[in-house]
């Protein structure tokens, strides 16, 4: 499913050139759960955005799903993204005004998906995700474990073959970020969808029976159990 091969990326601040990624190979199974984990700047955002198409200013090969990102043309990413990936972030990115159903059917609206069919698919993963009852609730009636739960919801709605998260523990507690790591791996088992969670969080990378170290940009170690 995912497939790096001496994968680097830099940036430059003003006349010093920051290595964010340095040779990095990966390659990642179909329905495999691997959490990349590391300290703050070791590169976890970096590789998130480039698996996930949001980035083109790298060098080396990365192919997702069969597809080679390198050759790809911005239209022709974003339809890799679309079709074949779902995203979680930190930050929930839940519109304030819409209930837990319209945030969560909003990738359909932009593929023009009927209404009735939106609803109803909305109804069906947030059910997946505990929030059957919350269905008509805006995000100020949530918690942020409810509000992480609509967001996977919302990443969910496409039925995608891979699911990224980038830290999506990181503005939860204990319970709530305990609870939202075990849904991601029930759901990634379920459906057998290849799973990347990127974490600096040692209760979340206990969980997940893959981890990639990075540090400074680099794969330093690999973990399995």
């Amino acid at each position: 499913m995912i497939r790096l091969d001496d994968v680097s990326h830099r940036y430059e601040i003003g006349a010093e050139k920051i290595h964010a990624l340095k040779q990095v190979t990966l390659h990642v199974a179909p329905g495999e759960q691997v959490a990349v984990v590391g300290p703050s700047g070791c590169g976890k955002s970096t590789l998130f955005h480039i698996v996930g198409g949001m980035m083109t200013a790298w060098q080396g090969k990365v192919q997702i799903d069969g597809k080679q990102l390198q050759h790809l043309n911005d239209h022709e990413r974003s339809d890799v993204r679309n079709q074949t990936i779902g995203f979680v972030f930190q930050l929930f990115h839940l519109l304030p005004y819409y209930t837990a159903a319209q945030n969560v059917e909003l990738p359909l609206v932009i593929h023009g998906v009927d209404p009735k069919e939106r609803r109803q698919r909305a109804h069906e993963v947030l059910d997946l995700v505990g929030l059957a009852d919350r269905i008509d609730h805006k995000p100020f009636q949530l918690s942020g474990g409810e509000m992480q739960r609509v967001s996977i919801a919302r990443a969910m709605i496409n039925r995608p073959k891979l699911l990224l998260a980038d830290e999506p523990t990181g503005n939860l507690d204990r319970k709530a970020s305990d609870a939202v790591t075990q849904l991601l791996l029930e759901m990634s088992r379920e459906q057998g969808m290849t799973l990347l969670v990127t974490t600096h969080q040692e209760t979340v990378m206990k969980q997940f029976p893959r981890k990639i170290h990075l540090d400074k940009g680099e794969v330093v170690d690999e973990t399995r159990r």
